[in-house]
Protein backbone atom coordinates (compact mmCIF):
# COMPACT_ATOMS: atom_id res chain seq x y z
CA UNK A 1 0.00 0.00 0.00
CA UNK A 2 1.40 3.22 -1.10
CA UNK A 3 0.15 6.90 0.48
CA UNK A 4 0.85 9.85 -1.99
CA UNK A 5 -0.11 13.23 -2.31
CA UNK A 6 -2.69 14.67 -4.82
CA UNK A 7 -0.73 16.89 -6.73
CA UNK A 8 -1.06 18.71 -10.60
CA UNK A 9 -0.75 15.29 -12.37
CA UNK A 10 -3.72 13.73 -10.91
CA UNK A 11 -6.49 13.01 -12.94
CA UNK A 12 -8.60 10.15 -11.25
CA UNK A 13 -11.10 12.83 -9.91
CA UNK A 14 -14.15 10.73 -10.82
CA UNK A 15 -12.94 7.73 -9.74
CA UNK A 16 -12.19 9.47 -5.81
CA UNK A 17 -15.46 11.15 -6.07
CA UNK A 18 -16.93 7.72 -6.32
CA UNK A 19 -14.60 6.28 -3.62
CA UNK A 20 -15.77 8.97 -1.25
CA UNK A 21 -19.58 9.00 -1.77
CA UNK A 22 -19.85 5.00 -1.46
CA UNK A 23 -17.65 5.25 1.57
CA UNK A 24 -20.07 7.46 3.18
CA UNK A 25 -22.81 6.03 1.73
CA UNK A 26 -23.47 4.09 4.97
CA UNK A 27 -24.22 7.50 6.71
CA UNK A 28 -27.65 7.93 4.28
CA UNK A 29 -30.57 7.78 6.57
CA UNK A 30 -28.68 7.87 9.63
CA UNK A 31 -27.23 11.55 10.12
CA UNK A 32 -29.04 15.21 9.71
CA UNK A 33 -28.25 16.91 8.33
CA UNK A 34 -26.78 14.92 5.23
CA UNK A 35 -23.18 14.77 5.01
CA UNK A 36 -21.55 17.04 3.12
CA UNK A 37 -19.81 14.95 0.90
CA UNK A 38 -23.57 14.74 -1.14
CA UNK A 39 -22.32 17.98 -2.50
CA UNK A 40 -18.97 16.89 -3.88
CA UNK A 41 -18.45 17.59 -7.40
CA UNK A 42 -15.57 16.68 -9.78
CA UNK A 43 -14.76 20.10 -10.08
CA UNK A 44 -14.97 20.50 -6.46
CA UNK A 45 -12.94 17.88 -5.42
CA UNK A 46 -10.08 19.84 -7.82
CA UNK A 47 -10.25 22.30 -6.14
CA UNK A 48 -10.57 20.73 -3.10
CA UNK A 49 -7.25 19.03 -3.58
CA UNK A 50 -5.62 22.41 -4.66
CA UNK A 51 -7.10 24.12 -1.28
CA UNK A 52 -6.18 21.27 0.87
CA UNK A 53 -3.67 18.78 0.88
CA UNK A 54 -5.06 15.81 -0.53
CA UNK A 55 -3.57 12.09 0.33
CA UNK A 56 -4.66 8.91 -1.34
CA UNK A 57 -4.20 5.30 -0.75
CA UNK A 58 -2.87 2.63 -3.53
CA UNK A 59 -2.52 -0.67 -3.73
CA UNK A 60 -1.11 -1.09 -7.23
CA UNK A 61 -3.42 0.86 -9.68
CA UNK A 62 -6.57 0.87 -6.94
CA UNK A 63 -7.81 4.07 -5.07
CA UNK A 64 -8.07 1.97 -1.62
CA UNK A 65 -9.04 5.35 0.56
CA UNK A 66 -8.32 8.85 0.75
CA UNK A 67 -8.31 11.82 3.18
CA UNK A 68 -7.65 15.80 2.99
CA UNK A 69 -5.98 17.53 5.55
CA UNK A 70 -6.19 21.47 5.91
CA UNK A 71 -3.42 23.48 8.11
CA UNK A 72 -4.73 25.29 10.77
CA UNK A 73 -3.50 27.67 13.14
CA UNK A 74 -2.16 24.47 15.81
CA UNK A 75 -3.22 21.61 14.36
CA UNK A 76 -4.28 20.00 11.11
CA UNK A 77 -7.76 19.74 10.23
CA UNK A 78 -8.99 15.86 8.61
CA UNK A 79 -11.89 15.47 6.90
CA UNK A 80 -13.08 13.13 4.06
CA UNK A 81 -11.26 9.98 5.30
CA UNK A 82 -12.66 7.31 3.12
CA UNK A 83 -11.78 3.97 2.69
CA UNK A 84 -13.11 1.54 -0.11
CA UNK A 85 -15.40 -1.47 0.91
CA UNK A 86 -12.98 -3.97 -0.25
CA UNK A 87 -10.21 -1.99 1.47
CA UNK A 88 -12.13 -1.64 4.93
CA UNK A 89 -10.94 -3.63 8.28
CA UNK A 90 -7.58 -3.93 6.41
CA UNK A 91 -5.24 -0.52 8.40
CA UNK A 92 -5.98 1.61 5.39
CA UNK A 93 -7.50 4.43 7.20
CA UNK A 94 -4.42 4.32 10.21
CA UNK A 95 -1.83 4.74 7.29
CA UNK A 96 -3.77 7.90 5.74
CA UNK A 97 -3.96 8.80 9.12
CA UNK A 98 -0.16 8.08 10.06
CA UNK A 99 0.68 9.79 6.87
CA UNK A 100 -1.81 12.84 8.11
CA UNK A 101 0.43 12.79 11.25
CA UNK A 102 3.42 13.23 9.42
CA UNK A 103 2.27 15.66 7.56
CA UNK A 104 1.02 18.30 10.46
CA UNK A 105 4.68 16.97 12.02
CA UNK A 106 6.25 18.34 9.15
CA UNK A 107 4.70 21.58 9.07
CA UNK A 108 5.30 22.46 13.18
CA UNK A 109 1.45 21.51 14.09
CA UNK A 110 1.43 19.50 17.24
CA UNK A 111 -2.34 17.74 16.81
CA UNK A 112 -4.74 16.33 14.31
CA UNK A 113 -8.60 18.17 14.38
CA UNK A 114 -11.28 16.50 12.77
CA UNK A 115 -15.23 16.26 13.22
CA UNK A 116 -17.62 13.39 13.17
CA UNK A 117 -21.11 12.78 13.95
CA UNK A 118 -22.84 12.32 16.86
CA UNK A 119 -25.06 9.49 15.57
CA UNK A 120 -21.92 7.88 14.35
CA UNK A 121 -21.10 5.72 17.35
CA UNK A 122 -18.41 3.16 15.60
CA UNK A 123 -16.59 6.10 14.62
CA UNK A 124 -16.14 7.60 18.00
CA UNK A 125 -14.96 4.50 19.41
CA UNK A 126 -12.67 4.03 16.21
CA UNK A 127 -10.88 7.80 16.51
CA UNK A 128 -11.07 6.90 20.41
CA UNK A 129 -8.93 3.65 19.98
CA UNK A 130 -6.35 5.60 17.45
CA UNK A 131 -5.66 7.94 19.82
CA UNK A 132 -8.72 11.00 19.40
CA UNK A 133 -10.54 12.30 22.16
CA UNK A 134 -13.68 14.76 22.24
CA UNK A 135 -12.85 18.28 22.97
CA UNK A 136 -16.48 19.59 22.08
CA UNK A 137 -19.74 19.51 20.17
CA UNK A 138 -21.44 21.73 17.42
CA UNK A 139 -24.39 22.25 16.08
CA UNK A 140 -25.06 22.53 12.28
CA UNK A 141 -26.82 25.86 10.88
CA UNK A 142 -30.64 25.71 12.14
CA UNK A 143 -30.39 23.05 15.02
CA UNK A 144 -30.51 23.40 18.40
CA UNK A 145 -29.14 20.11 19.47
CA UNK A 146 -25.46 19.09 18.78
CA UNK A 147 -24.78 17.12 15.80
CA UNK A 148 -21.24 17.01 15.32
CA UNK A 149 -18.51 15.86 17.94
CA UNK A 150 -15.10 17.07 17.42
CA UNK A 151 -12.08 15.39 18.46
CA UNK A 152 -8.11 16.10 18.93
CA UNK A 153 -4.96 13.51 18.69
CA UNK A 154 -2.21 15.63 20.17
CA UNK A 155 1.11 14.11 18.34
Amino acid sequence: MQIIEIDATFDRYGELLDLILKAFAYMDGRIDPPSSAHALTVAGLKQKASAEIGLIALDGPELAGCIFCKPETDCLYVGKLAVAEGYRGQGVGRLLLAKAEDTARSRNLSALRLQTRIELTENHRTFAAWGFVETGRTAHPGFARPTTIEMRKVL
